[in-house]
């Protein structure tokens, strides 16, 4: 199936009330070639965080004129932080989240009672995979921030449960961790789904029952439960105990990089390394645990940007026959609500 621009319609499982007003990040999915500002005026501190990551903490000092005016934070481990500004360091260097959807944490965390449940507006409580749309802007999909670069704690959406909250996944009554930190932003995105009862024609195995995966490979860390707009750029079919398990490889679209990203091969050439290192991390993390690697379909080819839109089509076509009820072999386990 030929998947265009057009084909991924904005969703209408969900709404967006009081939507930012934003700049159109490409006119269309199939010709993307940069990457605007996507702030406004509505946010206008937004617009200084491209700055403030690409300069250094002393050009930013020399920015500042001197202590007086504000000052920056050097120290091994700490990001460079303009005292005067209305933002914290913390935000400075995270992409910028979609703002009408929050999170609560409820239970302890690093415990098997921990969940962080979504909310829109900061009131009434929605599942991050049924209630946000798969896409609200052309040029982007949304994503679910799951697991943050440089950890290791194995933090999913709980398909099972009611309003699928976050949670760290148990395994013999034990928390999981992976067996090192994961190096990129790591994810889902909404109203995707992954047919069990559906045998692909090339790879001849079905889907592995959860939402589309994403592994997002911009500069800066995202948030757990964070809901970002990403550019898709390509995909690998990853095979997990003969599970099909899509990974799109994707890009926040205020990212410092996105600009120079709009296809597989421009992350080959702007990030050298970057696809072999996610191909290997994928198919060895199972190894300290005893496990076989993990395989892919393709001869483990990262599958350009058109092919990674058709996957998205296709697995969103899969999640609403899952919720109209078409999808008679779907498991009851899942939490629809």
């Amino acid at each position: 199936m030929d998947v265009t621009a057009q084909d991924l319609s904005y969703s209408t499982e969900a709404s967006r009330p009081n939507k930012r007003a934003t700049t159109s990040v490409t006119s269309h999915l199939s010709n993307a070639a940069s990457v605007q500002d996507v702030s406004t005026a509505a946010n206008a501190l937004d617009q200084d965080k491209a700055i403030l990551h690409s300069i250094s903490a002393a050009e930013l000092a020399q920015q500042q004129g001197s202590s007086d005016e504000g000052s920056v934070d050097t120290r091994a481990g700490s990001p460079a932080t303009l005292t005067s500004a209305a933002v914290s360091s913390e935000e400075q260097t995270r992409p910028s989240e979609l703002r009408e959807y929050s999170t609560v944490e409820e239970g302890d965390a690093g415990s098997t009672e921990y969940r962080m449940f979504f909310s829109i507006c900061g009131a009434s409580r929605i599942s991050p995979w049924h209630s946000i749309p798969m896409s609200t802007q052309e040029g982007s999909v949304n994503f679910v921030c799951e697991i943050p670069k440089e950890t290791s704690a194995k933090m999913e959406v709980a398909t099972c449960e009611l309003a699928n909250p976050i949670k760290q996944d148990i395994k013999k009554g034990k928390l999981r961790h992976y067996p090192y930190n994961i190096h990129w932003n790591y994810g889902m995105i909404p109203q995707t789904w992954e047919d069990p009862s559906h045998t692909h024609s090339e790879l001849m195995c079905e889907g592995d029952n959860d939402p589309l995966d994403v592994v997002e490979i911009g500069t800066r860390p995202c948030r757990t439960g964070g809901v970002y707009q990403v550019k898709p750029l390509g995909v690998f079919a990853m095979i997990d105990d003969g599970e099909l398990d899509w990974k799109v490889v994707a890009i926040c679209v205020d990212d410092p990089m996105a600009h120079l990203l709009k296809d597989v091969e421009d992350v080959q050439k702007h990030l050298p390394g970057t696809l072999d290192k996610i191909h290997e991390w994928f198919r060895d993390y199972k190894i300290p645990d005893g496990k076989p690697p993990n395989k892919f379909g393709y001869d483990a080819e990262c599958k350009d940007k058109a092919f990674a839109l058709q996957v998205i089509q296709e697995t969103h076509e899969a999640y609403l026959g899952l919720k109209s009820g078409q999808c008679k072999a779907a498991p009851k386990s899942l939490s629809l609500a």
